[in-house]
C-alpha cells in the first residue's frame, strides 16, 4: 500500500497524461493498465481519477465485444493460446476497474462533480458491456455497494433518479436487485426482531448496520417513479438499445445472473426483437410487486415504517399485481394501535372498498381509535376523511351508526373547538345516511320504546332519571348500548364559548330524514382546523347585528327559591350595615 502511494506522488498530472496515451497508442505498453487503474481510488485527486477514467474507458469500450465473460470457467494452465491468456487478464482488469470505479463514486471523499462523472461511466458500461445489451451484472454491483454504503446515499440516489429512472429498463433491473437484496436480509434477520406495542415496531432489536441498509433501500426503492401508463410504445424508452428482454435466451441469461428463483422468464416467448407495451408493463408490475413485498417482510425502523405507511395507498397499491397480498402487514399494522393505526388506515380502507378485503375487526379497530388524543395527531385530517368514508354505507347497522354517533358526541365535552367542528359534521353525516338513530336526538327521559307494553306484554327497560347507559370504557362497539341512549352532549355545545360551534350545533336539531332538503356536510373544510383556523375565520366573518342587552332593573342571578333562607337584596331600612359609617353593628 506505501509502495502505491509512493508511486502515485512520483507521477504528475502530465505523467498520468502520457500513460494514458502510451496505453492507447501500442500494445507495447499494456503495462501502463495497472498503473493507471491504481490512479481510481478514494484516495486519489479528482484530477488523476478523471484523466486516468478518460484514458481507460476509451481502451476498454473497443475490447469489450471481444472479451470473455466474467462468469465463465478460469483458465486453464495448461492453456498454451495466447490471445485467450491476453483476453482474459484484460477482463479481469476490467473487472477491477468496474469495482474501482463504483467504491469511489460511493466514497464519501468524492465530490459532487466527480462522482456524476462516474456514474455516467459506470452506467455507459452497463449499456454496451454485455453484448450490446444490459449489463445486469454491473448495475447489480453499482446498486449493492450504495444500499451497503456506511454513509448517506440521498445525493446518490437522487443523481441516479434524475439522470437514468426514466428509463424502463433501468427501473426493472433495480427492483430485481432490491427484491434480492430484501430476501437476503431477511435471511439475516431474525422473526423476533419485530416487537409490537402501543408506538409500533421497537427499534432497538434491530442491528445498526442492518437499520442502514434497510434505510438507503427505501430510500432507493422510494425515487424510482411511479409506473405509468403504457399504452403507447412510444412510451417505452430503454436505456439499452437493444430493449428489455427481446430475446428468448436473454431471459435465460438474466435467470443465470440475477433472478435464479424467477421460473417466469424461462416460458415467456418472443417472436420479435421489440418488446410490446403490454408485456412490459406486466414485467414491471410483477417485479415491483416482487420488490415491495419483500422489502416490506424486512422489520422497518420506526420513522421509515410510518412513512411507508402514509404513502402506501398512492404509491405502491395501484401497481401491485395482486394488492390483497398486503393484507398481513395492512391488519398487522392495524392492530398495533395509536398512530400507526391512522396511518395504516387509508391502505386498509382501499383493499376492503376496492380489492374486497374481508376485515371483520375494521369496525371495532376504527372505534378504538376515537381518542381526544386522535384530535391533535398529524395526520388527522386524513383520518377524519377516512372515518367518514368508512362510515358513508347505508347498509351499516344501526348499533354501529349509533355507537360511533354516541362516542363522538361524548368526545364533544373534551376537544377543542376546532375538533367540536368535525364531530358535529361527521354525527351530522351519520344522522342523515342513518335514520334509524335520529331517535338519538330527541329522546328524553321516560321516552322508551317500552310504551308500548299493552301490546308486548313484556316489561320494557326502566330508564333512570340522569343515567346515561351509554358505556363509554366499552371497546366493541356492539356492547356500548348506545341505542337505549341520547345524545344529550350536543345539546351542551349550544351555549358553548365558541360562537362557530354554537352556531354550527344548531344543525343537529333540524330533521335530517329529509333528504330533500339536507345534504351532507363536506368533513374536509373541517378536518384540518386549528385554533388558528377557527380564530381566523370568526374574524374575516362579517358581523351584521351587534348583540346588545338593557335591563331596566338590575337581573338577579341566583332566584330565592333555589336558596332557601337565603336573600340577596339589600334593603334600605337594614341598619346591620351602613355604607355611610363603613362598619358593621351587631344585631340581635
Amino acid at each position: 500500500m506505501a509502495s502505491k502511494q509512493k508511486r502515485k506522488k512520483s507521477h504528475s498530472l502530465s505523467d498520468v497524461k502520457t500513460l494514458g496515451l502510451q496505453l492507447l497508442s501500442s500494445r507495447a505498453h499494456i503495462n501502463n493498465l495497472p498503473l493507471l487503474l491504481s490512479f481510481v481510488s478514494p484516495s486519489s485527486p479528482p484530477k488523476y481519477v478523471l484523466e486516468s477514467l478518460l484514458s481507460l474507458q476509451s481502451f476498454f469500450l473497443p475490447l469489450l465485444p471481444d472479451l470473455p465473460s466474467s462468469s465463465s470457467s478460469p483458465l486453464d494452465k495448461s492453456s498454451h493460446d495466447p490471445q485467450l491468456i491476453y483476453r482474459t487478464w484484460i477482463r479481469s482488469k476490467f473487472d477491477d476497474f468496474i469495482n474501482s470505479l463504483i467504491e469511489v463514486f460511493v466514497s464519501p471523499q468524492s465530490d459532487e462533480t466527480l462522482e456524476e462523472v462516474l456514474l455516467d461511466a459506470i452506467m455507459e458500461f452497463v449499456k454496451v458491456a454485455h453484448g450490446g445489451k444490459f449489463s445486469s451484472s454491473i448495475y447489480h454491483k453499482l446498486l449493492h455497494s450504495m444500499v451497503h454504503s456506511s454513509d448517506a446515499v440521498v445525493f446518490l440516489v437522487e443523481l441516479l433518479s434524475s439522470k437514468y429512472f426514466r428509463y424502463m429498463d433501468v427501473r426493472y433491473f433495480t427492483y430485481i436487485s432490491l427484491g434480492r437484496f430484501a430476501r437476503t436480509l431477511e435471511g439475516k434477520v431474525g422473526s423476533d426482531s419485530k416487537i409490537a406495542n402501543e408506538d409500533g415496531f421497537n427499534e432497538s432489536p434491530l442491528n445498526p448496520s442492518l437499520e442502514h441498509v434497510i434505510r438507503n433501500m427505501y430510500c432507493t426503492i422510494s425515487h424510482v417513479p411511479h409506473l405509468e401508463s403504457l399504452d403507447k410504445p412510444s412510451s417505452i424508452e430503454m436505456w439499452s438499445e437493444s430493449g428489455l428482454l427481446s430475446k428468448e435466451h436473454d431471459h435465460e441469461q438474466l435467470s443465470k445472473e440475477v433472478d435464479l428463483d424467477d421460473n417466469q422468464m424461462k416460458t415467456e416467448k418472443h417472436n420479435s426483437n421489440e418488446t410490446s407495451a403490454d408485456k412490459v408493463a406486466k414485467k414491471m408490475k410483477s417485479k415491483f410487486t416482487k420488490a415491495w413485498i419483500s422489502y416490506l417482510r424486512l422489520p422497518l425502523p420506526l420513522d421509515v415504517y410510518k412513512e411507508v405507511l402514509v404513502n402506501l395507498h398512492q404509491a405502491v397499491i395501484p401497481h401491485l399485481t395482486k394488492p390483497i397480498m398486503l393484507c398481513d402487514f395492512l391488519t398487522r399494522s392495524y392492530d398495533v394501535g395509536g398512530i400507526v393505526s391512522v396511518m395504516a388506515l387509508s391502505s386498509l380502507h382501499v383493499l376492503v372498498t376496492q380489492h374486497g378485503l374481508e376485515y371483520p375487526d375494521f369496525y371495532e379497530k376504527l372505534y378504538a381509535l376515537l381518542v381526544p388524543a386522535i384530535f391533535m395527531a398529524k395526520h388527522r385530517a386524513k383520518f377524519f376523511q377516512l372515518l367518514d368514508a368508512c362510515l358513508k354505507s347505508e347498509l351499516l347497522p344501526a348499533y354501529l351508526a349509533a355507537s360511533f354517533a354516541k362516542k363522538l358526541s361524548r368526545l364533544l365535552l373534551l376537544v377543542s373547538p376546532s375538533g367540536a367542528l368535525v364531530i358535529i359534521a361527521l354525527i351530522h353525516n351519520l344522522l342523515r345516511r342513518h335514520p334509524s338513530i335520529n331517535c338519538l336526538v330527541h329522546r328524553e327521559d321516560g321516552d322508551e320504546e317500552g310504551k308500548d307494553e299493552s301490546k308486548t306484554g313484556v316489561m320494557p327497560y326502566q330508564k333512570k332519571s340522569g343515567i346515561d347507559d351509554f358505556n363509554d370504557g366499552e371497546t366493541n362497539p356492539k356492547n356500548t348500548r348506545a341505542m337505549r341512549s341520547s345524545l344529550w352532549e350536543t345539546d351542551t355545545i349550544l351555549q358553548h364559548h365558541c360562537p362557530p360551534v354554537s352556531r354550527f350545533s344548531l344543525s343537529l336539531g333540524t330533521d335530517l330524514t329529509v333528504r330533500n332538503k339536507t345534504s351532507e356536510m363536506k368533513v374536509e373544510d373541517f378536518s384540518s382546523g386549528s385554533y388558528a383556523t377557527v380564530f381566523g375565520d370568526e374574524l374575516r366573518r362579517r358581523v351584521k347585528q351587534v348583540p346588545l342587552a338593557f335591563y331596566k332593573e338590575t337581573p338577579c342571578v341566583f332566584s330565592e327559591a333555589d336558596f332557601a333562607c337565603w336573600t340577596f337584596k339589600l334593603e334600605a331600612e337594614d341598619d346591620c350595615y351602613s355604607p355611610a359609617k363603613r362598619q358593621r353593628k351587631d344585631c340581635p
